[in-house]
């Protein structure tokens, strides 16, 4: 149980103090949406897949002012979120088959929570999903398109949601046995440094045979390697859609700040090999990483292998992926690691016609 000084901090943290302002305005349209273009899939990179275009298809509908911001902003996420959603739908979908009940999920601090909202639509009932997010234009946002009755939206920080809230909330009764998928999503930097504690709290969360999911904005060692990958994000992707003006208020008011909070990947796989046996890097788009963990060498394997090729181009990823960074000695998971093929049913793109 983390202790009561420690979500002191985290409630006088920039998440919750200087940053708020910030949130609330662009989720609620009043500000920090792209100004030159909004961000589109670019079905190509995940190679027409058929499950990723249909996830993307619902996900597209169901934004809100805060998404076109988020999808804007980091490289390629867009399209990760598509292949990895449509990997959450496959995995789940075969826990509900495997356990006949409802698969859980959490998505934690992931705005609008149109993640969530995507796979309760897709999952017609066999899925129930829970957001948070301490932000009240989200939660407008969420209700305004929430799609199905089994997503749920909880308005508060990830830390208030502990074991007597889920005992004293109704709405919270579905997920009173933890989550099959937990997924924390650039939440942590904005509240400590100490992924030891963070993890603590939402680590007995997470069901027997469950996987914890993060996307992480890492520092490193090299700050000019660091530096490098935020001017590539900056200049070649970001500007397709933010005026440099936009860029460098967002730099100023938030980004500069956001640093202080930031760990790198050693010091994240320590803190992750406290509490999990196997964690897999599975995205990378400069600092970005997505990283899986799980203490079920099964249940790792088969959301990897759900996973298609990343897809980015390969200037913006800097790893060799899928990589093992916890693994065990006596039962690797490194050489069963794969991605699962594109289902492309036809070429999509477009044909030349054949000579006279």
């Amino acid at each position: 149980m983390v202790d009561p000084h420690t979500i002191e901090l985290w409630r006088q943290a920039p998440r919750l103090t200087s940053f708020a302002a910030f949130f609330e305005r662009t989720a609620s349209g009043k500000g920090g949406a792209p100004d030159l273009a909004k961000p589109q899939p670019d079905m190509g990179l995940l190679d027409f897949d058929l499950d990723s275009a249909v996830f993307s298809d619902t996900h597209r509908r169901l934004w809100g002012h805060f998404d076109s911001h988020y999808f804007a902003s980091i490289p390629y996420r867009l399209e990760e979120e598509c292949r990895l959603g449509a990997a959450m739908l496959s995995f789940a979908l075969r826990g509900w088959l495997r356990n006949a009940s409802p698969t859980t999920i959490y998505t934690l601090g992931t705005g609008t929570g149109c993640l969530a909202r995507t796979l309760a639509a897709l999952g017609g009932g066999r899925i129930t999903t829970l957001c948070c997010s301490p932000t009240a234009a989200n939660r407008e946002a969420f209700l305004a398109k929430r799609a199905s009755e089994h997503a749920h939206f909880f308005l508060g920080p990830f830390f208030d949601l502990d074991g007597d809230r889920y005992a004293a909330d109704n709405d919270l009764l579905p997920f009173r046995d933890g989550f099959d998928i937990l997924f924390e999503d650039t939440t942590f930097q904005m509240y400590d440094r100490d992924r030891l504690k963070q993890l603590e709290f939402i680590a007995p969360r997470i069901r027997h045979g469950g996987v914890l999911v993060q996307l992480q904005k890492l520092a490193h060692q090299d700050r000019d390697l660091y530096g490098e990958r935020e001017r590539q994000k900056d200049e070649l992707f970001k500007t397709r859609y933010f005026s440099t003006r936009h860029i460098s208020e967002k730099k100023d008011e938030i980004l500069n700040t956001m640093t202080d909070f930031q760990v790198d990947l050693p010091t994240t796989v320590s803190a992750l090999g406290s509490f999990f046996r196997y964690s897999v890097l599975t995205w990378n788009s400069g600092n970005f990483y997505t990283i899986v963990s799980s203490n079920s060498r099964a249940s790792i394997l088969e959301l990897v292998s759900l996973m298609t090729k990343p897809a980015i181009p390969p200037a913006y990823c800097h790893e060799q992926l899928p990589a093992a960074v916890i693994d065990t000695g006596t039962d690797p998971l490194g050489p069963e690691l794969s991605w699962r093929g594109a289902d492309t049913l036809a070429p999509l793109a477009p044909k030349r016609p054949a000579a006279a």
